[in-house]
């Protein structure tokens, strides 16, 4: 009998941690049937072999799975899986019965083209699909192992050259990128994920001023972009690349969209993000601001004057809490707040006590910004849990370790104001988390008494509206305001407009926008006749062949917090010379020990 002294017991525990990196580094392209069955094993294999749908059942499904695998399958297996596996989860005495079919089943809907291709040829859709990793989850698909050979070379203006390539705002990404790459590292394997943004830091901060590219001929084709932010200015990068005309029309007084008015110049300072926008106006791209379309100029006109319109405005609006109080002084919306401070008009909330009302990355900014404003208190009120949160984990702990208090599951119901209308606290009914909808727990109403927050001022942080009711008016079709596109990102109906970006997706991330503005400058490109390739000439260094032994990551530093939080400087400092040198060293160089390197052709161009 195993006890959990057991040595043997101890190597199981490790296996099974060990297992579960590698799961959640499952790379895109990973045949879902193929995974489904190994599931399915994972779970016979713990089954205790008491109940009959569990300890017979499940074996039946990955003998039958097998069958479709292998394309021995007979006529009918996929439903008869689908009745076996719904018998099982409805009969099975615990979970490790009942979520194995739950799995299945779900994995038949989600994927039952695969299933079905599998059933009738033995072959599967995903074979050819798998690409590098983390360059496959990065939406702007970056040569994420190429610039880490070239940081790990010295060579950081080539590095940066190769990251321009495919996203024009390198810098801008290494200090505020979700690094969405990291998820699927296959180093997790090993250990934990490669630091892929603190090695693009490193390269950007000490690379010289970035080399100019090379512009295609003039084509004569004119393109004007709705909105300097980083979808737009991306999309008229690549164009002005191409060799068409580019002028972009931006509303505020200066370019760069939610990076300059909506990211605080603690995490990404404007002097970066100023070189940035300058880089893009060298390659052809002539900025226009203080512009509103709509009412400086028309559609028509652009329609008119323009070969092509792209429209990525961002999402610069603010939503309503909806409830009373809300209208009273000394309720700001956030995204209001950020952007005063990104113009230079930081707010002075010295002494006063704020509840912020959010969870997302905008929530957890404002918070930080208003304890750099002087703020006594700060309080971030949350219906559900803090684990819950759709912030980074790391902003979340930078605002906890500024000072501000997370007070999660109490769902705001009312802005009480005192007699002169002033907001005097915040209402909140508290909540416990109930079952699962959409993905996560959903809150519900504990039976408890509301709990009153005493506050001066309220922050509202529950997302961003998109501003594009003139666009509707003029017969553009949208969707919860949101602009209609088809798979190339145009407009339905309307030829020669395309949209991307917040505007059309919803409020999302900045590489999500930079890849947008990307994919939606080779639409464009096609649809004025041509097929531009927008190319470096860059050789990398050979790869490696030294053994990878287990080895800690590398870890981004920042300022102390009672420093910190009295100003808006930089929090974050890179990694130092000997770390970057131990990082680089992490990487697994998939781009040539894996199916990346079946992808070398086309590698320097797009």
């Amino acid at each position: 009998m195993l006890f959990e002294n057991d040595s043997s017991y101890g190597a199981l525990g490790e296996m099974c941690a060990n297992t579960s990196r590698r799961l959640g580094a499952n790379a895109r392209g990973t045949c879902p049937v193929d995974m489904t069955r190994a599931l399915v094993g994972v779970a016979h294999a713990q089954s205790c072999g008491k109940c009959t749908p569990c300890r017979v059942g499940l074996g039946a499904m990955t003998d039958m799975l097998e069958q479709i695998i292998g394309g021995t399958a007979e006529a009918g297996t996929i439903e008869r899986l689908e009745d076996l596996a719904e018998q099982i989860r409805v009969s099975s005495d615990c979970a490790v019965g009942y979520q194995a079919a739950e799995q299945v089943l779900m994995s038949i809907k989600a994927f039952r083209d695969d299933f079905e291709y599998h059933a009738e040829t033995g072959g599967c859709l995903r074979s050819s699909s798998q690409g590098v990793p983390c360059v496959v989850s990065c939406p702007a698909h970056v040569d994420i192992p190429g610039y880490i050979a070239l940081t790990a070379a010295g060579r950081y203006e080539e590095a940066v050259e190769l990251i321009r390539k495919d996203n024009p705002f390198p810098s801008a990404c290494a200090y505020v990128c979700e690094h969405p790459c990291e998820e699927t590292c296959r180093r997790t394997m090993v250990d934990d994920a490669v630091n892929i943004r603190g090695i693009k830091r490193y390269a950007v901060d000490h690379a010289a001023a970035p080399r100019s590219c090379d512009r295609g001929p003039a084509t004569g084709k004119r393109v004007a972009i709705v909105g300097a932010g980083p979808s737009g200015l991306t999309c008229g990068y690549f164009l002005a690349r191409m060799g068409h005309e580019v002028v972009a029309f931006e509303q505020r007084e200066k370019a760069g969209g939610m990076l300059r008015y909506g990211i605080p110049n603690y995490r990404l300072p404007k002097t970066i993000l100023d070189d940035e926008i300058a880089s893009i106006e060298a390659a052809g791209v002539e900025i226009r601001c203080g512009v509103t379309v709509g009412t400086d100029v028309t559609l028509e006109e652009l329609q008119r004057d323009f070969d092509v319109v792209y429209i990525a405005m961002g999402a610069h609006g603010d939503k309503k809490l909806r409830m009373p109080g809300e209208d009273a002084e000394g309720v700001v919306p956030a995204v209001k707040m950020l952007r005063e401070i990104g113009l230079g008009h930081t707010p002075d909330y010295t002494g006063l006590d704020v509840c912020v009302v959010g969870g997302g990355n905008v929530a957890m900014d404002a918070a930080r910004s208003a304890v750099r404003c002087g703020a006594k208190s700060v309080t971030v009120v949350y219906r559900r849990r803090t684990a819950d949160m759709t912030a980074l984990p790391e902003e979340i702990e930078g605002t906890i370790a500024d000072g501000c208090e997370i007070a999660d599951l109490m769902a705001p119901l009312e802005i009480l104001t005192d007699e002169q209308g002033h907001v005097c606290a915040l209402k909140a009914q508290p909540q416990i988390i109930g079952p699962v909808k959409r993905g996560r727990p959903a809150p519900i109403e504990a039976e408890r008494e509301p709990h009153e927050y005493p506050c001066q001022v309220v922050i509202v942080a529950i997302g961003q509206d998109i501003q594009s009711d003139y666009f509707a008016e003029k017969g553009l079709p949208t969707s919860w305001k949101q602009f209609d596109v088809d798979e190339n990102l145009a407009v339905p109906e309307h030829p020669g407009i395309f949209s991307g970006g917040d505007c059309m997706r919803g409020p999302a991330t900045v590489i999500l926008a930079i890849a947008d503005g990307k994919k939606a400058a080779r639409s464009i490109d096609t649809y004025l006749g041509f097929h531009h390739a927008v190319s470096v000439d860059i050789t990398l260094p050979t790869p490696r062949l030294d053994d990878r032994v287990p080895c800690g990551r590398s870890m981004l530093g920042e300022r102390a917090a009672e420093e910190r939080v009295r100003d808006f400087d930089l929090v974050e400092y890179g990694l130092s010379e000997q770390e970057i040198r131990q990082e680089t060293l992490r990487c697994l160089n998939c781009d040539h020990f894996g199916c990346g390197i079946l992808h070398e052709e086309g590698r320097m161009s797009w």
